[in-house]
Order: structure tokens, then sequence, then C-alpha cells
């Protein structure tokens, strides 16, 4: 674990040309640092000055000014970190904030690793695990719905479902301990009945959060979309309708895309990450190779395939390569160029395509949107829109309640069988634990280190 009692200092906005910066200080030395190079206007100390106030002043290094601030303090345990914290808000600008910080390490302070005012929080009680999860997802949001998601979760939402489940856990818990410490054949019996009921209502919780965490991720996280066809069927065009922008080279050259072009499109609030890749097709060009090979190991963590197929072409083994790839993928396929003659027959395409396809050409407006609005049906019956509940949206919360769920359901076999209660708290144990990891109640330094890992310095 951290060391808590040494005094942390970051940088806690970007660096770079700005209206403002602000270097944040965290620990018990905070005010004892800050008071040796800050100077007031009215000349109190910051140890004096009143609580979650700025104060106008300037800094300096001995007797030089280092730049003109605004400080205030925030006492723990109401603060971000539940100790004492001190901000500099000071002028924007590579210089400024680096004088400023390397000032306040000098003085006693250490730099701050990533997450560690949030691991503080977490670590010091203000906020649980789930709560401090919910920041970097609000800080990495690119939506405004993966935002909501965020706040939501900020606000406790889904730490009040795991605490209230696991507190149904813990008097399954005592149930069983009871029965242990005073056996009676009637009293075991109504046990076992007892503990059934209690399952019934936890398994069904449990059911309902892993039922609802597919839309939920893709809500938070977005879609990942590959857009795959033969060369020149017209997926650069697609991509670029879609971003409404020219991102890829669109030529009547077969092949102009080797490489892997990633964008974001923002669909009514849910983000889309497109990916499109080079043409799949049998060529003896090195470099087109590896495109092709990127372009099929894409398709493994794709949550969707568009798959593109020109009409105006006759039908070929490479277009039947592209449905077997896509074939146990969710996936849009798409007939284009429906502007241009028609080479691929009817029977062709009844027999490989049967009804489930779009016949268009995504050089139009309309069509763009055509697939958008396909895409909002497979994913969201048309309507995208954040529950106010809790929502299960993280892969390591997702995990950890399937495990969950294994042990819940032995602690149900346990039950029915009518095993040793003994036994059946072994199991029941574990599930607690398993609910306990997701809020931090229990967890280790290897899953602090994962989740702290994503924030940046300064958060």
């Amino acid at each position: 674990m951290e060391n808590l009692n040494d005094t942390i200092a970051a940088i806690s906005t970007a660096v770079g040309e700005a209206g403002i910066a602000i270097v944040r200080v965290s620990g018990e030395d905070s005010i004892d640092i800050i008071d040796k190079i800050f100077v007031a206007k009215n000349k109190k100390k910051m140890r004096d000055a009143e609580n979650r106030k700025f104060i106008y002043g300037h800094i300096y290094d001995k007797d030089k000014p280092i730049d003109e601030v605004l400080a205030v303090k925030m006492l723990g345990p109401h603060s971000y970190t539940a100790e004492d914290i001190v901000e500099i808000h000071c002028h924007g600008g590579v210089v400024a904030v680096k004088r400023i910080l390397n000032l306040i390490l000098e003085n006693g302070a250490r730099l701050a690793k990533r997450g560690e005012f949030t691991k503080r929080g977490f670590l010091n009680g203000r906020i649980d695990l789930t709560q401090a999860e919910a920041i970097i997802d609000m800080i990495k949001s690119k939506t405004d719905v993966s935002f909501d998601i965020g706040l939501n979760q900020l606000s406790g939402s889904l730490s009040e479902v795991f605490n209230s489940m696991q507190d149904e856990l813990i008097s399954m818990q005592a149930l069983i301990v009871a029965n242990i410490d005073f056996p009676d054949d009637e009293i075991e019996d109504a046990t076992y009945e007892e503990l059934d009921n209690r399952y019934q209502k936890i398994i069904g919780k449990i059911d309902n959060l892993l039922d609802n965490s597919k839309n939920s991720r893709l809500l938070r996280d977005g879609i990942n979309t590959v857009i795959l066809g033969k060369p020149n069927v017209g997926k650069s065009s697609l991509l670029n309708g879609l971003l409404r922008y020219d991102r890829a080279i669109v030529t009547d050259i077969a092949g102009t895309t080797r490489d892997i072009i990633e964008d974001y499109i923002n669909l009514d609030g849910v983000l889309l990450k497109i990916t499109d890749t080079a043409g799949i097709r049998e060529t003896e060009d090195k470099v087109e190779k590896i495109g092709v090979s990127i372009a099929k190991d894409k398709i493994k963590d794709a949550d969707l395939i568009i798959a593109i197929f020109d009409l105006s072409r006759e039908f070929d083994d490479d277009d039947r390569e592209i449905l077997n790839l896509i074939k146990d993928k969710k996936h849009i396929t798409i007939l284009n160029k429906d502007d241009l003659p028609q080479e691929i027959s009817d029977k062709d395409i009844e027999k490989n395509f049967g009804k489930n396809f779009l016949k268009l050409s995504v050089i139009e407006n309309k069509s763009i949107l055509e697939i958008e609005n396909l895409i909002k049906d497979m994913f969201f019956d048309g309507e995208i829109k954040i529950s106010q509940d809790a929502v299960l949206s993280n892969i390591r919360h997702i995990n950890a309640l399937k495990e969950a769920k294994k042990d819940l359901e032995a602690v149900k076999r346990g039950i029915d069988e009518k095993v040793f209660l003994d036994l059946v708290a072994v199991d029941l144990e574990n599930v607690i634990n398993h609910i306990s990891e997701i809020t931090g109640a229990i967890t280790t330094e290897d899953i602090l280190d994962r989740v702290f890992s994503e924030f940046c310095i300064g958060k």
C-alpha cells in the first residue's frame, strides 16, 4: 500500500498554453509547504486562511517572484483525498506550472503517481473502488451518454446495489452460523428453505445486472465496428460518410487502403469506434498481405462488422471468404453501388445474402442515415437512452460478478442437496469476497495498481 503520511504534488491540468493551470498538493505538510513559497496580498499565512476561500498573492523562490496566483486550502476529511489539500491556480503555460511544481517538490513534497490523489480518497474511505473507477470513466468519456454512466456510478448508485447485496449475503451467513451453533432438525429444514428464498432474491439481482451489462458496456466504451470488404468496394467512402469528412483516401485504384484507419463517431450519444481495413483479397504484394492479415485479426474483437459487397462486380471467391469471416459475428451486409449497372445476379444475391442486406450507394447521405438507424435498431432497439438505475459497464466488475454467480450457484446446489451447512458457508464466503472485490472492501495491491494506472498524474 502507498505511504499516506507523505505529501504529494502534481500538475492537475493539461500542460500547455491556457488561461489558467492548477498545481495540487495533498498531505499533512501541504499547508506548511505552501506557506514557505506563497505570499498573500493581505500577508495572511495559508495556515490562518479561511477554509475553501481563494487568496490572491504571489509564489516566490526565495526573494524572486515566480507567478501571480490564487491559492485555496481544503481541509480534510472534507476534501478530494480526505487529507489537507492546497491548490495553486496560476497562469497557464509550461514554464509557470513547472516552476511552481518544482518549488513545491524542493520544499518537501514528492511527485504524485498516476491516480494517487483519487487512490488516497479511496484508501481514506471517502469513496469506494467503483466510484474511483467512475472518475476515470468520466475523464475518458467521449460522449454525453458515457459521461452520464460515469456520473451515475460516481453518485454511488452501483455501490448501493452491491452493498445491499453484501448485506443480504451476510444475513445468509448469520443464518447458517446460528443453525450450526444451535442444531435442531426442524430449525435445519426451515434454514434450508429460508436460504433458498434469499438465494432467489440475490441471483435475480445478479442476473439483471449481467443481462444489462452488454449494452451498458457498449454505451460506456462504444461499439467496436470494423468495415470489411474487397478492395475498392466503398469501405473508405463509407468511413468518410459516417465521419462527415474525408478521413480516408478514396480512389479507383484497388488496394489504396493498406493500413488500418481508425476514428470515432458520436451516434446520438453512443461512441462508434470505426476501423477501415485493407481490402480482403488474394495478393502477392507483401505490404498488402500484412494489411489483409491485420484486417482479419480486427474481426475477432469487433462488436459489429459492416461488410460491403460491390453490386457492379461479379460475386467471387474473395466475397465468399468475407461471408465466411463474418458468419459468427453480429454484422450488417451492404450491397453497395446500386447506382451502377448490377453485375451480381439476383440468384447469387438470394443464395448468399437471403433478405438480410441493405442495397444502396454509400456516397449518398440518405444511405448513411439508413446505416446509422440500423445500428441503433440492432443494439438499442432504435432508441439510445441511459437508465437512472445502477448499470454495470466495467469489465472488472462484470468478471467479478460472473465469478460471484458461479459460487452462488454452488451455494444453491448445496441447499438443494442439503449438504452440511459448513460446506455451504464456504461457497457463500467466496460469493461475499467477489462482491467485496468489486467495491474494494476486500482488495489487493495488484487490483489497485491496475485500476489507478489508467489515471493521469494529478487526478
